[in-house]
């Protein structure tokens, strides 16, 4: 388990920020990964990976995260439940993982005062990925943006976009850090900073919308 994952570590800075382990951890053969977005979630993300076989990465962030399931929540490693559907919509999909689907809860909201209606996904386990509802919601929605307190290499927007490629392309939009090194500053701070806060959410969701209007 990595308890000090992404930007919203926060003050510490680079040197504890770890914005890489999603692509290094997918790398390894066998290896599954779960990235929980609040704590229940989290429990039950640990009691599953203790009756897994075979080694298991529990992506953990610092801050506290708002809860957003209940008890009843049915957590499955490599399935995205019915209950995972946080927001219902047609016009884009918004796929987040770990803290930032809180982040994603709030762009939904911002697009819903402009008439636009996003689904938001919880997408809790990134190896091995649900390709069957991920490209259900591709189809549905014709669009995708990617969340993830990680960089876009590597991570959930790559794993995303690795398995849309090849079974139903369609317009996806990363939110994630872009090849750099954190820094030190509140989460909030360093979420708008690298252009990763609600508002930018919002922003690359409206991208992909424009680009489905114009078929490019």
């Amino acid at each position: 388990a990595g308890s000090h994952s992404g930007l919203t570590v926060g003050e510490d800075g680079a040197s504890h920020q770890a914005l890489e382990d999603i692509a290094l951890m997918r790398a390894i053969p066998g290896m599954t990964i779960l990235s929980p977005a609040d704590a229940i979630e989290t429990k039950k993300a640990v009691k599953a990976a203790l009756e897994h076989i075979g080694p298991v990465y529990i992506r953990l962030s610092r801050p506290a995260s708002p809860i957003l399931f209940d008890e009843d929540y049915d957590f499955e490693i490599g399935r995205i439940s019915q209950k995972a559907f946080l927001r219902d919509g047609d016009d884009v999909a918004i796929l987040a993982t770990g803290y930032m689907v809180a982040e994603a809860l709030k762009a939904a909201d911002l697009l819903r005062a402009d008439g636009i209606e996003a689904a938001v996904v919880n997408v809790s386990t990134i190896k091995p990925l649900d390709v069957k509802t991920i490209v259900a919601i591709a189809t549905r929605c014709r669009g995708v943006v990617t969340v993830e307190d990680h960089s876009v290499i590597g991570g959930l927007g790559s794993a995303v976009s690795e398995v849309l490629s090849e079974k139903f392309p369609v317009f996806v939009e990363r939110i994630g850090t872009r090849d750099v090194f954190g820094q030190s500053g509140s989460p909030g701070e360093l979420l708008k900073a690298y252009s990763m806060s609600a508002d930018d959410i919002k922003n690359a969701a409206m991208g992909v919308i424009r680009k489905k209007a114009k078929g490019i």
